[in-house]
């Protein structure tokens, strides 16, 4: 995998200056080693001045050897033909190259690097004869390529690191993504549960206000009955929210309380009908189905209901249940429309569209539509599958 010189990690200063300290080091080595290799009186003007100076100048242009590594690379091996102690900045110039692990670049570098240092034997006198040309050969390649080996490794490692960092930063940024999925599922939820807990009874309570407020000559045993009826479906109704909220502070260990099934039913249809509903209940259910399909249907009945209440008050409410396994369960609430004009109280926007979900998730349909002759019909489909020994 080709690493980028750009997505280098960023070097500290004592990182950048005990680098820049062995590359001074090994260039001193030689120096020195060379001086000691000259003749007796052999003039050294250049190698007390203008090798320091040279070498100087490469230290200092490896300051940018991430920013320009090829061009600083090339330049400094180059300019180690004519400097012994700018060896050793040649060296780590070529060890930072072949971090990159671009194999052409790192080979054109490693070649020109042998040449110079073969070169470079004779730049000054020597006391003795220089050794044979394959020594002088193989003694600069074997350093190259120990060089350009640990840089190569060097490059794996980072690349290795890099990945790793890369993996941990997507895990975290995918936790962060569930994390806020299950935020906004669980308000989706909270909504639901809310909106199945309050919207019946708030909106059969607000039914019989509408009452009281457009009939002001009711006898007082009617009004009385009425301001009963509200007075109990408002407690009804901070009851069950106060357990909606016991349930959503408790601790995911917590039991929550019994759900609903089709045996509260009669239940339902009997506040609704307290409180100034007419409806009618059929049930021919042969035997039980799931309790994730009961509940649902209770949901559905529930819906239809107090969307009854809102929308057509006065209106006859038809409740029918019907199925058996294999076949599925099937709800479905009719109204006949409005009798009267009274106004509702105002839509929450959650209750169709969350009961699409619910049944969706069901593995069901939901169908709600507006009869030509007037009324609305709720229905849904819910598949009841044969358990396996029930036959």
């Amino acid at each position: 995998m080709i690493t980028d010189a750009g997505a280098q990690p960023p070097l500290r200063v004592w990182g950048e200056a005990w680098r820049l300290l062995a590359a001074a080091g090994m260039g001193v080595l030689l120096w020195l080693v060379t001086a000691a290799q000259l003749p007796v009186g052999a003039r050294a003007d250049w190698l007390i001045t203008g090798d320091p100076l040279l070498a100087l100048a490469c230290l200092i242009a490896l300051l940018w050897r991430r920013r320009f590594p090829v061009v600083i690379t090339i330049a400094v091996i180059l300019a180690s033909t004519a400097s012994v102690l700018a060896a050793g900045a040649s060296l780590l110039a070529l060890c930072s190259l072949a971090t990159r692990r671009r194999p052409v670049e790192t080979a054109v570098a490693a070649v020109l690097s042998v040449v110079t240092a073969v070169l470079i034997a004779d730049l000054y006198p020597q006391r003795e004869a220089p050794g044979p040309l394959w020594l002088l050969i193989s003694l600069p390649t074997l350093m190259v390529g120990i060089v350009v080996a640990v840089g190569a490794a060097i490059g794996a490692r980072r690349e290795e690191v890099r990945s790793l960092r890369e993996r941990v930063e997507s895990a975290e940024r995918e936790q962060a993504a569930r994390a806020a999925e299950a935020r906004i599922m669980e308000r989706h939820r909270i909504a639901r549960e809310m909106h199945d807990v309050l919207a019946h009874r708030v909106s059969l309570v607000a039914m019989q206000a509408g009452v009281l407020g457009h009939r002001p000559d009711l006898p007082a045993d009617q009004v009385a009955e009425l301001a009963r009826g509200i007075a109990d479906g408002s407690h009804q109704a901070l009851e069950e929210l106060r357990d909606v909220l016991g349930v959503l502070r408790a601790s995911p260990e917590g039991l929550e309380p019994p759900q609903p099934s089709l045996a509260d039913l009669p239940a339902l249809v009997a506040d609704a009908r307290a409180l100034g509903l007419d409806v009618t209940l059929t049930t021919t259910i042969s035997g039980e189905p799931p309790d994730a399909i009961a509940r649902t249907v209770y949901r559905v009945v529930q819906e239809g209901l107090t969307n009854a209440g809102k929308h057509a008050p006065g209106a006859k409410v038809a409740v029918t249940v019907e199925g058996e396994a294999g076949d599925g369960v099937r709800a479905t609430i009719r109204d006949s429309g409005a009798a009267r004009a009274v106004a509702g109280p105002p839509a929450s926007g959650f209750g169709l569209l969350g009961l699409s979900e619910r049944v969706g998730l069901a593995g069901g349909e939901l169908d709600h539509h507006a009869e030509p002759g007037g009324g609305f019909v709720l229905a849904a489909r819910l598949p009841w599958p044969v358990r396996e020994g029930s036959e």
